[in-house]
């Protein structure tokens, strides 16, 4: 038995070009850690949390990430503070899987 819900939970994710799959790591009652895979040009589509804070963490390759009217390509590890009610998303330009996390907390 590990501690670790990563392995688990993304090794399985092989999104195809353009598809992105999902797994969630941790749900409790206040937050909620999800993991996004990215295949080659797929993107998580700009949104917001009125009433939560979004952390974005780079976790594999290399995603361009979207926050507001900025977008910055970073490589893993990077971690991104979204605050509430801040549009963001992330794509894929690369040729590779890219594998993201975002904690959502409090849950609305």
């Amino acid at each position: 038995m590990t501690l670790d819900r990563y392995a688990d939970g993304v090794d399985g994710l092989a999104p195809d070009d353009g598809a992105v799959e999902t797994a969630e790591l941790a749900v409790t009652d206040d937050v909620l850690v999800k993991a996004f895979a990215l295949g080659p040009g797929a993107t998580v589509d700009p949104h917001e949390h009125g009433d939560a804070t979004n952390v974005f963490h780079v976790l594999e390759g290399e995603p361009t990430v979207v926050r507001g009217d900025e977008e910055e390509t970073l490589a893993a590890p990077a971690v991104v503070l979204n605050e509430r009610g801040t549009v963001h998303g992330a794509r894929n330009d690369t040729d590779e899987r890219a594998v993201i996390t975002a904690s959502l907390c409090p849950l609305p």
